[in-house]
């Protein structure tokens, strides 16, 4: 992949559908992006696109595989794959319903009487797992032969767990990336990962060595045409550095919530060291459809200095998804903050072209929410309204809206910082964190004779950075019109 700004949208977020989402981009971003991750949009029954029917098919309300490939032509495209799981309403799930034992997918799901000896976890088994929700993960199938049993469900009801250790599933899974090789795809993002190899007596998430085991049977498919992998996964910062010894690219989720305390308390201290330590092959995050992981940042921050970050939050209008993975102490904590990153910094203009700032000086490729390139607020409405508390920061913006929202300053001024880290050719160089005073981080970038400096003085929430041009020198770049830069 390019190190150049990639998007996060859904297929009807950023006009309502893949036409119009290309139309948008190329009319009004298109030197601001290098890349476009769509989130699932394959027929799906749940979790907006998170429990896929058919690979092979793009959502007909979002358009077809030529609007896809089409897109392909002008920028990367990251797609999902759900390794974990597939929808109850899938073609080889109704299969397994209808012909139960009989069915050629009969092995593909995980069931819990292959799984558990005697069929059910013990409570000490249950309390052992990395799980979602405050109980046994599985839901109960009724089969057209009239019997019962339960399938493991890590998720949602409509996502039904994939049995690893099946080859039926494998041969599916060979299948489906060679399609999706083949329609457009530039990386892959393995969704859910962690919770794919399960085994008896463990948390049932990211277990080694079965763990690298599978990823590398998914990347050695993926090298058939040279296509990188990006893992997701919410986990303590040692585990993505874990992924990163392996080789493979990580998220940077420690870092939407390092960059709330770093302009919450004015202290660049913890954020300095995050990038003294933090694996430079990456891609950075404020906001994504999800929301602003906590347990990304444990032992980073201190608890009181997390718990000081979602208590501001919540006073911006944050709500919380909850982990339920402290078992048999009865305590749950925060996984979660549901804020859109605009309304998280205070609707503040000034933090948020900060907060920007920070994160493209940061190592690796930076992804831009859809929400945050228009600066959008909370969406409160449509949390209300769907009785879904992730919609706060889900908007699904029409044509008619984003052509006005792109005069606002604060997108215009945060346009012209994205051409500058598109096209001044420095971000692949070194950096150089400089030791400066608490409130004040300086960060430099070094390609060969060209060199950039971002200056941020955190508690007046301001910055500036400055450049070396071939032919003037240092120059300071100005938010108020276009980045040039002439090769």
């Amino acid at each position: 992949m390019k190190n150049k700004i990639m998007l996060i949208t859904y297929a009807d977020s950023f006009g309502k559908n893949l036409k119009e989402l290309k139309e948008m981009v190329d009319t009004y971003f298109k030197r601001e992006i290098g890349s476009i991750h769509i989130l699932p949009f394959f027929p799906s029954s749940g979790d907006r696109g998170f429990a896929p029917m058919d690979y092979t098919k793009v959502d007909q309300k979002f358009g077809d595989w030529d609007d896809i490939e089409a897109l392909a032509k002008d920028y990367e495209l990251m797609f999902d794959f759900m390794i974990n799981h597939l929808s109850r309403r899938s073609p080889e799930f109704l299969d397994f319903i209808q012909k139960h034992d009989d069915s050629a997918y009969a092995d593909m799901f995980l069931r819990f009487k292959n799984f558990w000896p005697g069929g059910e976890p013990t409570k000490e088994q249950v309390d052992l797992l990395n799980k979602r929700k405050p109980c046994a993960p599985c839901e109960e199938i009724i089969f057209a032969d009239g019997t019962a049993e339960k399938i493991w469900c890590t998720f949602d009801d409509e996502q039904m767990d994939l049995d690893l250790n099946s080859q039926v599933t494998w041969d599916y899974v060979e299948k489906t990336l060679r399609f999706l090789m083949d329609h457009g795809l530039s990386q892959l993002r393995l969704d859910a990962f962690a919770f794919a190899t399960k085994k008896i007596d463990t948390a049932c998430f990211f277990l080694e060595p079965e763990i690298w085991e599978m990823m590398d049977r998914i990347q050695k498919i993926l090298d058939e045409k040279n296509i990188p992998m990006l893992p997701e996964i919410h986990d303590h910062y040692s585990v993505q550095m874990k992924i990163s010894d392996h080789g493979y690219a990580i998220y940077d989720f420690v870092l939407p919530v390092m960059v709330l305390h770093t302009l919450y308390t004015g202290s660049g201290a913890r954020m300095k060291h995050w990038l003294s330590i933090c694996p430079k092959n990456q891609q950075t995050t404020l906001d994504t459809h999800d929301g602003l992981g906590t347990v990304d940042v444990v032992d980073l921050l201190s608890p009181e200095e997390l718990q000081g970050v979602i208590d501001q939050t919540e006073k911006y209008g944050a709500n919380f998804k909850w982990d339920y993975s402290a078992g048999s102490t009865g305590k749950k904590i925060v996984y979660q903050i549901n804020c859109s990153y605009y309304s998280a910094v205070g609707e503040d203009d000034d933090a948020y072209l900060l907060s920007r700032a920070l994160q493209f000086f940061t190592p690796g490729i930076p992804q831009v929410y859809y929400m945050g390139l228009l600066a959008g607020e909370n969406d409160y409405e449509l949390m209300e309204r769907t009785n879904y508390d992730r919609n706060i920061s889900r908007h699904d913006y029409t044509v008619e809206e984003i052509r006005e929202l792109v005069k606002k300053p604060v997108v215009q001024k945060l346009r012209r910082l994205m051409q500058f880290r598109n096209d001044y050719p420095v971000f692949d160089g070194v950096m150089t964190v400089h030791d400066t005073e608490d409130d004040i981080m300086q960060i430099s970038w070094q390609e060969g004779t060209l060199k950039a400096t971002l200056t941020a003085r955190l508690k007046e929430r301001s910055f500036d950075i400055t450049y070396l041009d071939r032919e003037s020198g240092e120059r300071e770049l100005t938010l108020e019109e276009d980045f040039v830069w002439n090769e």
